[in-house]
């Protein structure tokens, strides 16, 4: 989803977002449904086409999203966890390894 934000914030048409988010037709329509009945993109008519946008509550949602993965890569530094980039790019893995806490009986 955040992607899809990213891509709408100079307003794009569906099928630029389709390429450029990697999807498929179904997963494009799935979220893009999603996305507008919860107001985080909207849709105008220019020149006889569909343009996406993002919404204020979209960049809302966007500024939430980075401030999560800045808290989990300064956090991860310690253990050993894998953080999707932003790109489809196998995720990066942090050294150290942590002992899972035992057992409360």
């Amino acid at each position: 989803m955040a992607q899809i934000l990213e891509i709408t914030k100079e307003g794009t048409l569906k099928t630029q977002i389709m390429y450029k988010a990697n999807l498929s037709f179904t997963q494009l329509h799935d979220y893009i449904q999603f996305m507008l009945n919860s107001n985080l993109i909207i849709h105008k008519t220019r020149e006889g086409r569909e343009v996406y946008f993002i919404t204020v509550k979209g960049l809302g949602f966007l500024q939430m999203y980075s401030n999560l993965l800045q808290l989990l890569r300064t956090g991860s530094s310690s253990m050993k966890v894998k953080i999707p980039s932003k790109t489809r790019a196998k995720p990066k893995t942090y050294s150290k390894n942590v002992q899972a806490p035992s057992a409360v009986h």
